[in-house]
Parts: C-alpha cells; structure tokens; sequence
C-alpha cells in the first residue's frame, strides 16, 4: 500500500472549504447538515502526520469559519477588531489541528476508525470549552451546538447542554469523513456501517423527554421592541427617543390586554439607558408606563457609580414604588463594554476609544425576583443579558438559584443586517432545552422571540421595527441531567483531552528508538570506506 501523505493544495482546499460549509449550518442560513459536512472536510484535511502543518490547516479552516460567522463585528466595529477577534478564535482552531496529530499517534487511536471518531470529538469539545473561557472570560460563539436547535441533535442539549451536542456533531462529522473514504475504497461494509452509526447517533434526539408542561403555574408576559429609529445608529445615539419608543410600545400592549393582565413587561438591554434611579424624568416616564399596564416593568438600564464605571444591568420597577430588585451584568464584553489593555490595543485601532466608560461586572447571580399576585408569591426570573446567553454557566447557576423562565434583554442595534441576532435567538433557543424553561429574548431592534421550554420558536419579530409580543409561558422548577452535571462534562473533557495529547507523545518518543535501531543496524553492516574486508 502506498505510504504517500495527501497533496498539500488539497488539503489546504478542504479546510477552507469546510469553514465556510460550517458557517452556513448557522442562521442565517441555519442549512445545520452543513456542519457535519464542514467537520468531515476538516477531519480529512488534518491526515498529514505533522503537528506544525495541521496547526496551519486547522487556523485556515478556522479563518474560513469565523471571519464570515462574526463579521457583524466589523459593523458594530471596524475592520482591524473584526479581523483580530477572528484570527484569535482560529488559533484555537490551529491548536486543535496540533493536538489531534499527536491524539492520533496513540497506537489504540491510529489503528482503530471507532477511536479516532471519538477522540476527534471529544478533543473538539475540550477546544470549544477552552475558548469559551480564555482569554479575557472567552468568546463561546460559534460552538457547533449553536448551529443544531433545528435538528435532532439539539434535542440532545436536555441530557448534556451545548457541549453534548457539539460532541454528537462533531462525531457524525467525522463518520461522514469515514464513509466517503471507505466507499471510495469500495469498502462496503465498514462504509454502511459508518453511515448507520451517524444516523443512529442523529436519531438519539428523538427518545429524550423534552416537556413543556407548567410545573408551577403560568407567568403572562408582555414584551417590547421599541427600535431605535435609524439603522446604523444604535441606541446609544438615541436615548430619548430609544425610551420613548418603549414606553409607547408599553402602552401599546393596552391594544391587546387590560391593565393588570399582565404579570410583568419585559423591556430589552439599553431599552433606558438612561438610569432612571437618578433621572427624574425617565423615572416618571417609566413609572407611567408600569402604571397604565399595571404591572412591573424589567427596564434595561445603565448605572454610574461614584467609584467610576459603569454597570449594564436589569431594574424590575414597580408601578408607584420604582426599583424593587436589580441585575448586573457578569460578563462584560470584552472590547466592546470595556478595552483591556486599552493604551497596547490603541496601537492597532482608535475604535478602543469609543468605549469612553468601561463596563464593570457584577457579582450577583443572574436572578430577578418578581413579586405576583396572582399567583400570591414571589416567580424567579433568570435574566441574563446580551451575550451572556452564549455562557451556559451563567444561566445554569440562575436555574440552580430557582429560576423558573429565562429572559434575555438584548441591544443588537449596532449589528446592522447581519446574522447576529438570529445566532443569539439560536443560543437562547438552545438554553431553553438545556434548562427545560420557556425563554423571551427581547432586544432594541429584533430579532425578539418567545420560545417553548422544548426550544420551539412561538412568536418572534423582524429586524429595526417596533413590535410587542404577549405570551402566556409555563412555569418550571424540574432540573434538567444537564444542569445536575454542572462543569463536570467541561472538566471530564478537557481531563481526558490532555491525558490523550501526553498519551501520543510518549508513543511518538518511545517509537522513534525503535524505529532507528533497524537503522543504526543496517549502518553498522555496510563497509567502510577506504578499508577492505
């Protein structure tokens, strides 16, 4: 059998090739077979036996994936951001391609098919899980989980969250690699076989239990998009009219129900922007609304403490009371709610300097505690804000905390028309499943949705328009296996991820004497010069 390694330009094709199929699994697209088309593309890519060379076919297919899958970061940025965050996420990516040449010099990997679809897969989620987290909190977006709530697979997210479902992707990706090679081989058998596997593993999604039931009562919502007015403005630009816009959408909602029908009115992130703790006329305008629909209005606001910063947080304000409870942002953006390194970063871009006030995090759980009448107690709300839905644990510990429906405020206004709101509505989508909780995702311009604890999408709204969306969403206490397993999954991946990169390097150390002394043997055997025997 030939020992000749695949073409270089080859290869280098399949990668960039599979980046840009994985994108479009994504919404816009949401064309989700595409990633294990992409997976299968990279996993055939990565068959040359060098780390250094699969380090650059894994950052090229890592440039083909994120520099169309995030360029709403040039819109809402510039150009140089754009460009740095996506060569940052396709590092990993090259670190990835690395680590699978050496995962693959076990003996047990490099001579069994089974064992290269699962190591492939589990270092895969073990590299997903690294980025999410470092460096600067990390970037999650882009997971292949997020790319599969319309399948099967994403089903799986109630049993393992977002990381057992890019580990399922991953591996029916890698099946696909395995059925094309072996029925170009003409190998019957071990190609079926592949291919029923992947169908198999697709088809688990069907016998998990997703209810939608309400296991403690109703909750009737009422949800605001007030838009900002002009594409390409943003709410920051707008403020007042960005409040008045959601008080008059607030009103609106009198349209559809009578005052007091209404558990609570849901406004999005910056939906204020101006505090209304220290504004007198925003809390009067506020508290008009709250009045009129006779009910506590979830107001996303900005606070500037007299210690400097500022934080982004969540106000539940109650009509004639004002504030009764309060959410701050975790997890700031980086480079975007604040600069670190901000003099080093200027150097490459003055964008830095459009964030004059850096953003600080908070310290509380993601919980809003919502007094109801009608229910004659008192209804946790999980409130995480913006992309903060991309961060599992942030609403995992929410769910923990009591939360019995998730609310995602959002300001997309400075995305422009790009996919970035529907790749969050597709996060909050995924969530929804994980925790077995209905979700609204409410932002300043769209796209805003109401989703069923099972991840179906109820109602949702169109970009850079006012829309109003009422909902009566079932109320759940029940955890899900996936928020009862917590960061083990995460930890038990990366664990084995290193023991199988150590594991290939001491096979790759103690193969090499071996493998020279049949060498050294056939030197020692032939004449040297100049002497005769």
């Amino acid at each position: 059998m030939s020992t000749r390694e695949p073409n270089r330009w080859l290869l280098i094709l399949l990668a960039v090739g599979g980046g840009f199929l994985t994108n479009t699994a994504f919404p816009d697209r949401g064309w989700w077979p595409m990633a294990f088309a992409g997976v299968a593309a990279l996993f055939l890519a990565l068959r040359r036996d060098g780390a250094w060379w699969n380090a650059l076919v894994g950052l090229l297919w890592g440039l083909a994936f994120f520099l169309p899958h995030i360029q709403w970061a040039q819109i809402a940025t510039d150009t140089v951001p754009w460009l740095a965050l996506s060569v940052l996420e396709a590092a990993f990516l090259a670190l990835f391609g690395a680590m699978w040449t050496w995962v693959r010099r076990l003996p047990f990997v490099a001579r069994n098919l089974a064992w290269q679809v699962v190591t492939f897969s589990v270092v895969w989620v073990a590299v997903e899980q690294w980025r999410s987290e470092f460096p600067f909190g990390g970037f999650p977006w882009g997971r292949l989980a997020f790319s599969q709530v319309d399948s099967l697979l994403g089903r799986t997210a109630w049993l393992g969250g977002g990381l057992l479902v890019s580990l399922l992707t991953a591996a029916i990706g890698v099946l696909v690699a395995v059925f094309l090679v072996e029925a170009r081989r003409v190998r019957t058998l071990p190609a079926l076989c592949s291919l029923g596997t992947a169908a198999v593993i697709l088809g688990v999604g069907l016998v998990v239990p997703l209810d939608v039931r309400p296991e403690t009562g109703t909750l009737t919502v009422g949800a605001v998009q007030g838009n900002v007015g002009e594409p390409g403005l943003g709410s920051f630009a707008n403020r007042g009219e960005v409040l008045q816009n959601h008080v008059d959408g607030t009103l609106a909602l009198l349209e559809e129900v009578e005052p007091g029908e209404l558990d609570v009115v849901l406004w999005p992130e910056n939906g204020s922007d101006l505090d209304p703790q220290t504004t007198p006329d925003v809390a009067a305008d506020i508290d008009a609304a709250a009045s009129a629909v006779d009910a506590p209005v979830l107001v996303g606001a900005q606070e500037f403490p007299e210690t400097g910063g500022r934080y982004n947080v969540s106000l539940l304000w109650a009509p004639g009371e004002g504030v009764i409870d309060r959410y701050a942002k975790q997890h700031p953006a980086p480079f975007g709610e604040y600069i670190p390194l901000r003099d080093f970063v200027r150097i490459f871009s003055d964008q830095v300097d459009r964030v004059t006030t850096d953003m600080i995090a908070g310290d509380e759980v993601a919980v809003i505690d919502l007094p109801s009448e009608r229910l004659g107690r008192v209804v946790r709300l999980g409130n995480v804000i913006c992309f903060e839905v991309a961060y599992e644990e942030l609403i995992r510990d929410a769910v923990n905390e009591g939360a019995e429906m998730l609310v995602v405020p959002t300001n997309n206004a400075s995305f422009g028309y790009s996919a970035e709101s529907t790749q969050q509505l597709a996060m909050s989508r995924l969530r929804a499943i994980e925790t077995g909780r209905a979700t609204v995702q409410i932002s300043t311009v769209g796209v805003s949705g109401v989703i069923a604890p099972n991840g179906a999408l109820l109602e949702s709204t169109e970009l850079f328009t006012a829309d109003q969306m009422i909902a009566t969403l079932p109320l759940r206490d029940s955890l899900t296996p996936a928020v009862r397993a917590g960061y083990w999954p995460g930890w038990i991946a990366g664990g084995l991820t290193v023991l199988f990169v150590v594991g290939g390097v001491v096979a790759r150390v103690r193969r090499a004497p071996a493998a020279s002394a049949p060498a050294r043997k056939q030197a020692a055997s032939r004449p040297v010069a100049g002497k005769r025997r």
